[in-house]
């Protein structure tokens, strides 16, 4: 049994959704490769080879990979496809955009957002926006899987695998990109932050997002996150939404302050170790979860929560 990895990579450096994958490639107990795919990326497959578990790297490099698109990678993967037993991504936008191309194509059903291996043909995913746990087997001979990266420990450094150049595919020409707008902060990426501060529609404008969280996520030196209520109102941009629709995270420290916790959004941060509400609503569904709630004015108490962190 031997397991194919599709690394999300920036060029240089892997994402940590994709060391949550090869962690979940090793609890299958096969051999692990990794494919990365792109332009002058030889740095990605480097650090991959370095990942602990990591039997071999396959590198692929060409110019029609730069942008990563999905129907030049989907077609690379699938020319590999039948020398492997499983195909694992991390369910991110990366690997949610190329695992159905895939799947529909070896015609098998593909088996989604996994929290866990039992064995090599069953695997644990959420259902119901994470109220639920199904337990999935499959006796597809290709076993196509997006992992929830939040689920699975990093893999860690202290490889020495090989670095083997393949032969790249054919450009199909069917997309380009035209443009990315990237979001430039100075504090931790949302997904792997250790610390989370998220607003709600309680925050009642963006000038309050930005006046009362900014201050507390800066001396926690947290990520900012918000709801989808606090997302459509435009208090916050998209790529900070939380839950079901959004990112799903699972830090050391979860600050969900004006959130009266929908069940979407609790899909996207119940798995937080530690849970700190403040709402002025005591019926909050959110204090459900929460292992500390705060009731009352959250412009009153943050500032004062800020104030006693020094």
């Amino acid at each position: 049994m031997t397991v194919l990895v599709i690394a999300e990579h920036d060029g240089a450096l892997l994402k940590s959704a994709t060391l949550n994958t090869i962690s979940a490639a090793a609890k299958l107990g096969g051999d692990i490769h990794v494919l990365v795919a792109g332009a002058g990326c030889g740095a990605a497959a480097a650090a991959a080879a370095q990942v602990a578990g990591v039997a071999k790297v396959l590198l692929a490099d060409a110019a029609h990979y730069q942008d990563q698109g999905a129907e030049n990678l989907a077609a690379l993967v699938l020319a590999q496809a039948g020398a492997y037993t499983h195909l694992l991504l991390p369910a991110t936008s990366f690997g949610k955009n190329i695992a159905p191309r895939v799947a529909a194509k070896l015609d098998v059903a593909q088996i989604s957002d996994i929290v866990s291996v039992e064995a090599a043909d069953t695997f644990v995913r959420p259902i119901y926006a994470g109220n639920a746990l199904a337990t999935v087997k499959s006796s597809d001979g290709v076993k196509v899987i997006t992992v929830r990266s939040t689920a699975f420990e990093a893999a860690g450094q202290g490889g020495s695998a090989p670095v083997e150049a393949i032969a790249a595919g054919p450009d199909l020409g069917l997309s380009r990109l035209v443009g990315r707008e990237l979001t430039k902060s100075a504090r931790p990426e949302l997904a792997a932050a250790k610390i989370v501060v998220s607003g709600g529609r309680g925050m009642g404008s963006a000038e309050n997002y930005s006046k009362f969280l900014d201050p507390i996520a800066d001396k926690l030196n947290a990520a900012l996150g918000a709801s989808r209520a606090a997302v459509d109102a435009g208090y916050a941009p998209n790529d900070y939404q939380v839950g079901q629709t959004g990112k799903i995270v699972a830090p050391q420290l979860y600050l969900a302050i004006g959130i009266s916790g929908a069940i979407q959004h609790l899909a996207g941060m119940k798995d937080a170790k530690v849970i700190v509400a403040i709402n002025k609503d005591p019926d909050a569904p959110i204090f459900q979860v929460a292992d500390y709630g705060l009731i009352g004015d959250l412009f009153q108490l943050v500032p004062q929560l800020t104030a006693e962190l020094g």
